[in-house]
């Protein structure tokens, strides 16, 4: 059946890229619920079976391989998430520049073989961060790194595309996130793990403002969107403005170790922006999508998950 017809008969077949990421595999839930029938793509182990979910494996950065993926999947959506984010390494790694032609061999591939509506992600990190409130079409774009530079770039040869074959499409832009299997050297799941082991959970003075979003409701955010007609480029984020020490200290009060924070032990970076929030009104009134999860909600499911990943590989529930 082609993707016309499909569209016709109600079906919608969704391409998940970056489907066992941090975000991804937080994507499959709300897109099965949304009626989507998902193609999910691994780039090795096959994840345990789940209803509504087909995986495939690919290489994405492989030379043809996103034409391929498409033209056997025939998907009428695309939600495109992959890419490198290796703390550390990810701000000034040339896998940046990989990962721009590759997504856009798979948005003209998408396009060529029929797809109807796509969504890519993108991040804060686009945004000169210079101005702290980050709003669509206003605030400038001035990446400092290289990792934001892709992204900005990718956006805009995305968006320009799109408009020009008629492509459905949007671009988001996620800021700070945090949830169960986030990687462990970032912040929340770093001072977490300390907490548990009973070290000292050490930061810088965490006065830096900050954007942070449970990454559950960023994938019901992202879906959201791309269950919509909304084109351009969207916020996915909370709004709320946030300190990294009210972050830090309501860690500390969860955990019950609060005596082992130590904040202003690391030093912050030189070039530290204060200020970094989005302005989500757009997001609101053009698909109806707010962020619903508290902070205090989030990191407890977030203390809960570390705790049950803890239990099952000791045998020790340490609370």
């Amino acid at each position: 059946m082609s993707n016309e017809s499909q569209a016709a008969a109600g079906g919608r077949r969704v391409l998940l890229t970056g489907a066992t990421g941090f975000i991804g595999r937080n994507c499959i839930a709300p897109l099965v619920s949304r009626g989507f029938e998902v193609i999910a793509v691994c780039n090795s182990r096959t994840p345990d079976t789940i209803e509504g979910v087909r995986w495939v494996q690919a290489d994405l950065l492989a030379a043809g391989a996103s034409r391929r993926l498409i033209e056997q999947t025939r998907p009428t959506h695309l939600l495109h998430l992959a890419w490198y984010v290796e703390p550390g390494k990810m701000i000034t790694s040339p896998d940046n520049l990989a990962w721009v032609c590759a997504s856009l061999e798979m948005l003209r591939a998408f396009h060529e073989a029929g797809g109807q509506r796509c969504v890519f992600g993108g991040s804060c990190y686009e945004y000169d961060w210079r101005h702290g409130y980050c709003v669509e079409g206003l605030t400038p774009l001035t990446p400092d790194t290289l990792y934001g530079a892709a992204k900005a770039g990718l956006a805009q040869a995305m968006q320009g595309y799109c408009a020009s074959v008629g492509l459905s499409g949007a671009w988001s832009r996620l800021f700070f996130l945090y949830g169960p299997h986030e990687n462990p050297r970032r912040l929340v799941p770093s001072v977490l793990l300390s907490l548990l082991d009973g070290k000292e959970a050490l930061s810088s003075h965490g006065l830096q403002i900050r954007d942070y979003m449970h990454v559950r409701d960023a994938a019901e955010g992202l879906v959201a969107l791309l269950d919509s007609t909304a084109r351009g480029v969207y916020n996915v984020a909370s709004g709320a403005a946030l300190t990294i020490r009210e972050i830090v200290e309501a860690l500390g009060e969860l955990t019950g170790r609060s005596d082992l924070l130590r904040l202003g032990a690391l030093p912050a970076r030189a070039n530290d922006a204060p200020l970094v929030v989005a302005d989500v009104q757009a997001a609101r009134r053009d698909f109806g999508w707010n962020a619903a999860i508290g902070l205090h909600e989030g990191l407890r499911d977030t203390l809960d998950w570390w705790r049950a990943q803890r239990a099952a590989t000791t045998g020790i529930d340490k609370r």
